[in-house]
């Protein structure tokens, strides 16, 4: 939270924090793609491996469910942005929010 009272928000700075958490929820989502395209690859040669490896499986998916939302947060509040004069302190928030759960 200390972070947030510190950091002045310039519309410069805030394009850099939105191109950086769009980048880094790309680069996880394509990462935990390949991931899960390898896990699968695995259970076609030997599906009694579902017991072991289904936990992980539901991991990789809850990660790309999660930048999903990660990504519909940003599309709104880039939506609500472009319709005003700047971000409410909500906004803001849910920014920095969405930022530390990249981190």
């Amino acid at each position: 939270m200390g972070r947030r009272k510190n950091l002045k928000m310039s519309k410069d700075n805030l394009e850099d924090l939105f191109s950086e958490a769009i980048k880094n929820i790309r680069d996880d989502r394509s990462l935990t793609s390949t991931l899960l395209v390898d896990l699968v690859q695995v259970l076609k040669t030997d599906p009694s491996k579902h017991q072991y490896t289904g936990q992980i499986a539901a991991k990789y998916l809850e990660t790309l469910q999660r930048s999903n939302e990660q990504l519909v947060k940003l599309t709104s509040i880039l939506h609500k942005k472009s319709g005003s004069t700047g971000l409410t302190q909500k906004d803001k928030d849910e920014l920095f929010d969405l930022i530390g759960e990249e981190q």
